[in-house]
Parts: structure tokens; sequence; C-alpha cells
């Protein structure tokens, strides 16, 4: 496996060409410059290595063909043989040698000869358009000439390495350009624990792998590569080879160009990459979307690292399209717009497989949003209700900070599975792995921790081994489904004062005073007693008690009753419009009434709510009133939590004077 160090250190070398390019692009151009020309020279290579190949068996067989006729002869069988081809007598180096006055010219015709799998990759980049700027900034020449002699072939550099540079090199962009958070690209090791824990079996049928938002191919290229790379024997690993299909979507072009490509270089010619959102429906290539939606595409395995964060909702993203799917794909919730994280788990669950067809499983990526974000009701919690009552998810992973390239949060690995062995049914297994790393030689930009193959069987044995009842690891534990399902309950009771007697207060009275607004209050509080105080125009003020209970009359008619004979001037109108002749004048109004709370209260499923509200609440409960489904969060930082007693005061005070202490020493240093 490539360590950081090499990797840093080729991806440096093709970094150079983004350095020739300041002061002409804007540092978000680099990359429509430099990985269009990556992958079309590492497409030469591997075509160069074909053709010489092709030409060493031609002349062995034809020891006296002369040069034009072999070289004639190899281009027929590149064009009709061929997994991609060129149709042109062009190269890198032979047209930097040619003259630089029709550079352009012949450079794209060279790009235009290209067999229609790589045209599509071409166009993907939008490369033909860049390269008109890069002629107009005279950076055409020096960078065809860089690239016409660097070796990119898959014999020095494997695919897990270009894969590498491809990301680590997309990383740099991000950072020069300002890139969102939430583009991150996935570690090896991580990829690999994911193959690992799906225990991805193939046997003598055909078995098919799935990632709705596959990047570059890292996900779905390693997971293949892993299992094929057990079987030791090389005719059974063929065998396999062609009974593994990859399917995938991808929105960011440039990524999916990538993609694309890495796939005709290693041969994979029944790997199926989509471009497109996967997350809506498809309608038309102008506005792509999901084209593998088919009733027959439903997929055994399946993996994927979504981006986080990202907004699916508002102007500037694709609610409308997405909620075509709310009565189907999305029919248990959608989660709040700005996070479109459940979206492909979503997607990915409307993908399995039947039980009767063997089912399928799910291993994805997430941060720790999805595991508790929203309340009882809302779309996040909807959607955990959804998969836990399904008994769809199997285990949830918990790994280190730091892991990856763009971002060093924490990050979760869900399994899911409607397939799930007898011994995990109705159950799910957290892994705490938080510690099971150790520190990159040199960071990958946020990356600076990694899994080893040590810490990555620990977690493997974990979970394979968790769900005995002898299996003892604090790092370890069961739950029920139901464990993670609460009520929201909410209660009205009556608050106490420093004797525990019920309390009464008096308050002002907020918003209109109408009967409406008197009404609600006395339904929440019962009866009410209010204190009203009016003035009349020459400052003469009024005050007046309204008592509001179950037999009395409303509160407006009270108050002009009261009120007639000393603003019998305002009120001559009909008993309609008295009140409305008499509310000027009221100054201010005061209410007593009990002193109740309402509150909301997050009951485990499972306990007895009234037991429960008179344990926690401890105060005369008017009326509770529970939600009218279960809520449902995920809480791991919680069920790991130990306990760690605070230093003692004194402990405290030591260190500070011993930094006080240092903290002198340094200064008397600089006088």
């Amino acid at each position: 496996m490539a360590n950081a160090e090499s990797i840093n250190n080729l991806a440096n070398e093709i970094w150079k060409s983004a350095e020739m390019l300041r002061g002409k692009f804007k540092a978000y151009e680099y990359q429509n410059v430099v990985m269009p020309i990556i992958v079309i020279r590492r497409i030469e290579c591997v075509l160069i290595k074909m053709r010489n190949e092709k030409a060493a068996e031609i002349k062995k067989k034809r020891p006296d063909i002369g040069d034009k006729e072999l070289v004639k002869l190899v281009k027929d069988l590149e064009i009709n043989q061929f997994p991609f081809f060129n149709k042109t007598k062009w190269t890198l180096e032979s047209i930097y040698k040619e003259d630089h006055t029709i550079l352009e010219k012949n450079y794209r015709d060279y790009i235009n000869g290209f067999s229609d799998n790589i045209n599509d990759i071409v166009e993907h980049f939008d490369y033909r358009a860049t390269i008109g700027k890069i002629t107009k900034n005279g950076r055409l020449a020096p960078i065809i000439n860089q690239y016409s002699q660097e070796d990119l072939s898959p014999d020095r550099i494997s695919n897990l390495e270009m894969g590498y540079i491809y990301e680590e090199l997309l990383r740099k962009f991000s950072e020069q350009s300002g890139g969102e958070a939430g583009e991150h690209f996935t570690p090896r090791e991580v990829i690999r624990l994911m193959v690992e824990l799906l225990d991805i079996k193939v046997a003598d049928k055909h078995v098919s792998i799935y990632d709705p938002a596959c990047g570059t191919g890292g996900m779905l290229s390693v997971a293949k590569t892993h299992v094929i790379d057990r079987i030791k024997d090389e005719l059974k690993r063929e065998k396999v080879s062609n009974l593994i299909t990859l399917h995938g979507h991808e929105i960011q072009p440039h990524n999916y160009a990538i993609c694309k490509a890495d796939m005709l270089i290693k041969g994979d010619k029944k790997a199926e990459i989509c471009f497109g959102n996967s997350l809506i429906p498809h309608s038309n290539d102008n506005d792509p979307g999901d084209k593998l939606d088919k009733a027959t595409d439903r997929f055994d395995y399946m993996l994927s690292n979504p981006p986080f964060g990202v907004t699916w909702g508002g102007e500037d993203g694709y609610e409308k399209e997405a909620r075509r799917l709310q009565s189907t794909r999305y029919k248990a919730g959608m989660p709040r717009s700005n996070d479109g994280a459940f979206l492909f788990l979503q997607t990915m669950l409307a993908k399995m497989k039947p039980v009767k067809d063997n089912g399928s499983k799910i291993a994805i990526i997430f941060n720790g949003s999805p595991l508790s974000n929203g309340d009882c009701g809302s779309g996040e919690s909807e959607i955990r209700r959804w998969i836990l009552e399904n008994d769809w998810l199997d285990a949830i992973v918990m790994l280190p900070d730091q892991l990856f390239y763009n971002t060093g949060i924490f990050i979760y690995i869900w399994l899911l599975s409607n397939k799930k062995p007898a011994g995990h049914k109705n159950r799910v297994m957290i892994i705490d792995a938080r510690q099971q790393y150790e520190k990159e030689p040199k960071s990958f930009g946020n990356k600076r921790n990694r899994i080893t193959e040590e810490h990555r069987k620990y977690i493997e044995d974990c979970y394979n081994n968790g769900w005995n009842e002898n299996f003892d690891d604090e790092n370890v534990k069961i739950f029920k489904t139901t464990d993670f399902a609460f009520h929201k309950v909410s209660v009205v009771f009556h608050q106490t004062d420093e004797n525990d007697k019920p309390m009464i207060i008096t308050e002002p009275f907020e918003g209109q005073l109408t009967n409406s607004n008197v009404k609600k209050k006395f339904e929440f509080y019962g009866n009410l007693s209010f204190q009203v105080k009016m003035k009349e125009s020459n400052g003469k003020e009024y005050q007046y008690r309204i008592e509001i209970n179950e037999d009395s009359k409303s509160f407006e008619a009270q108050l002009v009753s009261l009120a007639g004979k000393d603003f019998s001037g305002l009120i001559k109108d009909a008993a309609a419009n008295a009140y409305k002749k008499i509310k000027p004048n009221i100054v201010s109004a005061e209410y007593t009434h009990n002193h109740y709370i309402q509150d909301n209260e997050y009951i485990p499923f499972g306990e007895d709510i009234e037991a429960f509200l008179k344990r926690e609440i401890a105060k005369p409960i008017i009326k509770w009133e529970d939600a009218p489904q279960l809520g449902y969060e995920i809480l791991p930082n919680k069920y790991f939590y130990k306990y760690e007693a605070p230093k003692p005061a004194s402990a405290i005070l030591d260190e500070f004077w011993q930094l006080e202490k240092e903290a002198e020493a340094i200064l008397k240093g600089l006088r």
C-alpha cells in the first residue's frame, strides 16, 4: 500500500503544471487544466503499451514486415479490437515536436480522434473549451511538454496509487479555490474496513456492488480489488472478477470523468458508471437524475461515503425534483434541507434486493448528524424509526477523528441489511473504535491519523464475535432496536413554592385582551382573576375585578357591564360594539392564575409514563399527552461515556503556580 510520502511526491510532481498557471488562471480553474491532461496521458500510456505488445506479437509471426505496414496494421487492430483507441498518428510527444504554430490544431485533432468512450470523458471535463483558454494564455506548449514525458502508466503507478494521486490533487485544488468542506475523499483503509465488514461473498453467481455518490470510483474499485486479492488461484480470480459488476452515480463532471477513465484503464468493461444526481428521478440528459432506478436495478452490496452537510432544498438545491419521490423512495420522511445524508441512505435502501433473492447489505459513512438530529416526528426521526422498526440497522462503528483529507471530524460507519442473521435480529451493535488508530508519518491535509491492519482486525473481531454473550469488551455494546425509541410527552404541571405548595401568580396579560385569548388562558390555567385598569379622557382612572370560571359570563361582557356606569357615553351602541368602544381606554390588565408550566419530557420507550413524570417532575401533574408516534435517536457518545473526576482544586492551583514560574523564567530570559 502506498504511503503518504510517496503519494505526496508523485502528486507534487504532477502539481508543477498548476504552478505554471499562476497569473493566467484563477485558482478554481487549475483542475480544469491539470486533471484532464493527467487522464489523457495515462490513457495514452496504456495505449502505447498495448500498441507495443501488439506490434511485438505481429513481428514474432512476421519478422520481415515493414515499419509502415506494421504501424498501419497495429492502428487497424487498435481501432477494431482495443477497448478504447485514438484514430490519429499523434502522441503528446509527437505533437510537441511538430511546428508550434499549428500546435493547437494538432492537439485538437488528437483529442477528437479518441473513441466514443474516451470522448465522453473529455466532454465531462469540458476540455475542448479549456484548450482554447490554455492556448490564449500561452501555456499549451509547456503543459504538453511536461506530460509528454511523464510516465503515468499502470506499470509505474498502480491504480490504487493513481486513485490516491487523483484525490490528493483534488484536495489541493479544493484548498486553493476554497472548495466546500462537504467534498471529501475516503481513505483506502476505511474502504477496506467497510468491505471486510460487508463480508462480500462471491461464489458461482453474479454479484453487484453499487455506490450512489461514487466520486472518482475509489469505493467501488477498492471493494472489487480487495475481494479479488483474497483469492490465490489465478483462474478463480479471473472468474470472480467477471462475476463482480460495479455500478455508480456521480454528479460532479470531473469526478465522473476520472472514474470512467479509471474503469476503462483497468479494463472493467462491465462497470456501469452514470453521470447524474442519484437522489432525483431521471427525466432527460440535460437534467440527469437516477439512471439506475428500474425495477431490475437492485444490488447485492452497497457502500458509499456521501457528502456531509450538502444543501438539497431551497433555491440552490433540488428539492422540487426530490419531492417527486416523496410518496415512494422517501415515504419514511424527508430530512432537513441543509443535510441530504439520509436521502442517500434511503436511495440505497430502495435498491435492496428482496429477501427471497438473498437480500442486500449496506455500509455507509456518516458524520454525527444522522444519529440524533431532528426531534420526535421530524423527518430524521421518522427515517430512523422506519429503519429500526424494519430491523435493517445492524451495527454502527465509531471511528477516530482526523482520518479524512478535508475534515477532521469523527465519522461513523452504519451497517444495514434486510437479511440479518438470526442472532442479529432486533439487535444493534455499536463499536467504539475511536482509539483504534496511529499517527500518519506525514499528514495528508487534515488526515493525521490512520487505521492499520491491526486496528482493522480488532474492529472486525468485535463485529464478528461481539454478538456472543461470552464476548467481553467494554468497546462493544448490544442494544435492542427499541432501546433507541422514546416518547415525547407534553406535560403541564403546577409549580410549587418554597414550602412545596402549589403557586398562584399575578402577571400582566400578554397579547390582545379578547374573549378568545382569555378563553385559551382559562382552558390552560383554569379559573382566572383579572384586575383591569381603565382611564377616561380627563385622566380619571378606574379599576375593575373580573372573575372567569366555568359559569361566568365572557370577559368582554363582564367588563362592559362593570364599566357601563363610568363610561356610559361610550357604550350607547348595541352590546356587540360596546367593548370596541371602551377597549381603547384600557390602560393595563393583570391576571392571577395557577402557576402552571408546560414542558416536553423525553421518556425512554418501555417506561411507565405516569411513573416517570411523578418521579422526575415531582410536581402536581395537571395533564400530559404523548406524541402520536415514537421518536428515535442514537447517542453513541452517551453510551460509552466514562466519568472522570475533576482534579482537586489544590492540584489545579499547583499547576497554575508552576506555569507562573515558567512564565517568569521566560520573561527573565528576554531581558
